[in-house]
């Protein structure tokens, strides 16, 4: 059966449920004024029995507390699905427009990058900068796809993969992405040292640290500058 969660159908069964609530409440609001109504014909002052049932009990306390307690949280949960929805919609349309790159690329880096656990701000600066977002391009070296990985390197996080499933963008993002992760664990959260680490290698990299020197040859600066995100950036 075709999803229909986030569909035009979809969306019309949450609007009809929050207006059958919205129904719900008023009619028995309705209800209540009518027995108010009913007590005044008796003789009893209808006034006096009015205050006291609209100040005791809104109408929507009438209600069985677990069936409205339900009820507003299937409707919050729709709300909060939609909320996240946009957000990541307009996030992709905002790197989409920013790197001029087609919105299933744009789609495919920003989702990649949460599930691996990369801010999406550095994950395109990172693939724009290593291969300017060309799922073909291959360095002199042997670096290939997206995120530029050797295939020594990716065969450490996916055994089985080949060369040429490293042109796969999504095959590519998940294993580049993973390695960024594990070095920015490694390095406590350090992202100018995990990203130089990414670019030289550890070996050139620790030993510029051994000897006292800073490793940096540039890569990091110009792939964090203006990042304003969360990480270690001096």
């Amino acid at each position: 059966m075709r999803k229909l969660h986030g569909t035009y159908v979809h969306r019309g069964d949450s609007a009809r449920r929050r207006a059958r609530l919205r129904r719900w409440v008023y009619g028995v609001g309705f209800v209540a004024a009518a027995v108010v109504a009913w007590r005044g014909r008796d003789g009893e002052p209808a006034s006096a029995e009015a205050a006291p049932v609209a100040g005791a009990a809104k109408p929507w306390m009438l209600l069985g507390d677990g069936a409205l307690r339900r009820e507003l949280a299937t409707v919050q949960g729709e709300l909060d699905v939609l909320k996240a929805q946009h957000e990541r919609a307009s996030a992709i349309i905002k790197y989409s427009s920013r790197y001029r790159i087609g919105a299933d690329l744009a789609g495919s880096i920003f989702d990649i990058a949460n599930a691996e656990g990369i801010d999406p701000e550095i994950a395109f600066r990172l693939v724009k900068l290593e291969s300017d977002f060309n799922p073909r391009a291959a360095s002199p070296v042997g670096a290939l796809g997206l995120t530029q990985l050797m295939p020594a390197t990716a065969r450490h996080f996916d055994k089985g993969v080949t060369r040429e499933r490293l042109f796969e963008p999504k095959t590519n993002l998940r294993i580049g992405f993973r390695y960024l992760r594990g070095l920015m664990n490694e390095y406590d959260g350090n992202v100018k040292l995990a990203l130089l680490v990414y670019n030289r290698g550890p070996v050139a990299v620790r030993a510029a640290l051994r000897e006292g020197r800073n490793p940096t040859n540039g890569y990091d600066r110009i792939l964090t500058r203006g990042y304003k995100g969360t990480g270690t950036i001096d």
